[in-house]
């Protein structure tokens, strides 16, 4: 078994600027990876952060309002799957450690403390010497956290057997393996998450049977989580999960490590609360993330770098709630057409959002090409209903 680093982040660009000076991003530390087989062989850090910071000086160099469009090289052959889009290449940095025959990836973080990834999804978990203390427990990776888990407990000695299961929040794409755990887990959550399970009654996510409301620190086995709900955000449920003698934070859908967010601001139920959330996760006295998706550990450069994204898209789609809406109104209001003033409209709005960021973004953050229209849409809805901001569809004179 050896041990490898986990991986490097990029560095950040200054939140709400456009070309900020880039800031030397904090190393994983005790980060690594148990596993069998080949280890991968981790970037030197010094030609990382070189490399970091030659993408930052050319995403500084685009003109922020440059309008996207054209072939992109560098992408794979459309015929390799005919109808499907080419998109940018993913950013070397963006890109998690090497997955094992079995499909998944686990490393320590430090000390007794281990995270889980199958590229996709993510879930971390504490070793302790009473059992395993699991936090989420994504269906992607499903039963290879048995086998990851294992795997850490037979190089340490310590119990395989896991005993608490920490809900981050409801949705199933994050907790949906949790029944392959049994019935004698502990499950731990938010109390609105006990009441969304219970309404769902799925049986692969059984609702947490330990609750709380505001704080709880979960002590086992000479190990401690701190679990605290900082109000709805991404779902109403949704806690922030902090290691402190492991200078960790777990806070899923929030940040994204090297990446845009999901589409739609990811999916998030209170868009002006999830961009809070970013601030809440920061405030945090962290040295490494576990975001709950994708192929990497993140490092506060990643959060700084997640926010000057964001603070670019509302400033971009602010500017574009201005556009002329007269087109639209000429077009299909003589056909009753209400809908399609709305669609056309908003869509446009969105469209001349995203543009200069895509432009902006692409080869810093991977797939700014694959999402931020959508969330540039979920920002013009938001801006609608929850700021008031309503363009041609406000207060008749």
């Amino acid at each position: 078994m050896g041990l490898t680093a986990a991986g490097p982040a990029m560095a950040a660009i200054v939140p709400g600027t456009v070309d900020g000076p880039p800031r030397a991003p904090e190393p994983l530390g005790a980060a690594s990876s148990i596993r069998k087989g080949k280890s991968m062989k981790p970037m030197p850090w010094n030609a990382a952060t070189a490399y970091r910071r030659t993408l930052l000086r050319t995403a500084a160099a685009l003109p922020f309002a440059v309008a996207v469009g054209g072939a992109l090289e560098g992408t794979a052959d459309a015929s390799d799957a005919p109808g499907l889009p080419d998109f940018a290449p993913v950013p070397a940095a963006a890109i998690g450690p090497e997955l094992n025959d079995s499909g998944y990836f686990v490393g320590r973080i430090g000390g007794n403390l281990h995270w889980v990834t199958d590229g996709f999804y993510q879930a971390m978990f504490l070793s302790t010497r009473e059992g395993v203390v699991l936090v989420d427990a994504p269906p992607t990776i499903g039963h290879n956290l048995l086998r990851a888990i294992a795997e850490v407990t037979r190089a340490n000695g310590r119990p395989a057997k896991v005993t608490h299961l920490v809900y981050s929040h409801s949705h199933a794409d994050h907790i949906g393996a949790s029944s392959i755990f049994g019935k004698d887990v502990v499950r731990i959550g938010h109390a609105e998450c006990r009441r969304l399970l219970r309404r769902d009654n799925d049986p692969n996510r059984p609702a947490p049977t330990v609750t709380f409301e505001d704080r709880y620190t979960l002590h086992v086995g000479g190990e401690r989580l701190e679990l605290a709900y900082h109000g709805p955000n991404h779902s109403p449920d949704n806690i922030f999960i902090h290691a402190p003698e492991h200078r960790t934070l777990m806070v899923v859908d929030i940040l994204y490590p090297g990446w845009v967010p999901f589409k739609n601001l990811a999916v998030s139920q209170d868009i002006p609360a999830w961009l809070r959330a970013q601030d809440i996760a920061m405030g945090y006295p962290w040295r490494t993330l576990v975001g709950g998706h994708l192929g990497r550990l993140g490092v506060r450069a990643d959060g700084d770098l997640q926010r000057a994204y964001m603070a670019d898209l509302e400033a971009s789609t602010r500017a574009s709630m201005n556009l002329d809406p007269t087109p639209y109104f000429e077009k299909y209001h003589p056909q009753g057409n209400s809908w399609a003033i709305f669609k056309t409209y908003l869509d446009a709005v969105a469209a001349q959002a995203a543009a200069p960021v895509v432009a902006k973004y692409t080869g810093v953050l991977a797939a700014a090409d694959v999402f931020t229209l959508d969330n540039a849409a979920a920002l013009v809805e938001s801006f609608r209903i929850d700021s008031g901001l309503l363009g041609p569809f406000g207060i008749h004179p």
